[in-house]
């Protein structure tokens, strides 16, 4: 696997991989918050707008990195078998209350990240969805599944690394994955082991990569 020196070093070299894209019409969108900064140098790079895509991770109360699923804007679950959960199953009411707390955190980035502007319209263009790397593929794979859900006629998932099983996840829901590197099953321990720097990403970072010299 690979070793970067920061994110932004990262996306850069993403970005090498993406030259192809310099040209389209396309958006590059990223998944906060690491993610943008990677998205923000492919944009910078290919010359493509820049915009967001929120996800959040669903995790079980009091184990919240064990992982089950992810959701994100305009509803979207994954795994799909989430939202049908009979209303006989004995985890529905525990999924549920993790689920509604997820959807409202959901709704404040989307406000606080974009400001009230729009996202960017994907139909009849390529979108490139970005993150600094992919572990369980959750949250890209929602990530994915709500651009897909906005009509572009190209869908490229873009990370510096990733583990195979994440990597096996993400590839059904894009046309193309672009990675750097991907590490053998049981080998992907986690992202930030993967960079030489690899600090938390504020949430105020992320909006002045999202809308420079706004106040």
């Amino acid at each position: 696997m690979p070793r970067f020196r920061h994110r932004r070093d990262a996306g850069r070299r993403l970005a090498e991989r993406l030259e192809t894209v310099r040209g389209e019409d396309a958006v590059v969108l990223g998944i906060p918050r690491g993610g943008v900064v990677i998205a923000h140098e492919i944009a910078t790079q290919i010359k493509a707008p820049l915009d967001v895509v929120v996800v959040r991770k669903l995790g079980f109360p009091g184990h919240e990195e064990a992982g089950f699923g992810a959701l994100g804007e305009d509803g979207v679950l994954v795994p799909e078998e989430l939202s049908r959960l009979r209303a006989d199953d004995p985890r529905q009411a525990e999924f549920r209350s993790v689920i509604e707390v997820k959807e409202r955190e959901v709704a404040e980035r989307v406000e606080r990240y974009r400001r009230g502007r729009p996202p960017q319209l994907l139909e009849g263009r390529t979108a490139v969805v970005a993150d600094d790397g992919v572990a369980t593929g959750y949250t890209f794979a929602a990530a994915l599944a709500i651009a897909r859900r906005r009509s572009p006629t190209r869908l490229i998932a873009a990370a510096p690394a990733a583990s195979w099983e994440g990597a096996d996840l993400i590839s059904t829901y894009c046309d193309e994955l672009v990675a750097i590197g991907t590490a053998d099953p049981g080998l992907f321990f986690a992202v930030s082991l993967y960079y030489d720097d690899f600090p938390q990403v504020s949430d105020e970072e992320v909006v002045e990569l999202l809308n420079p010299g706004a106040p």
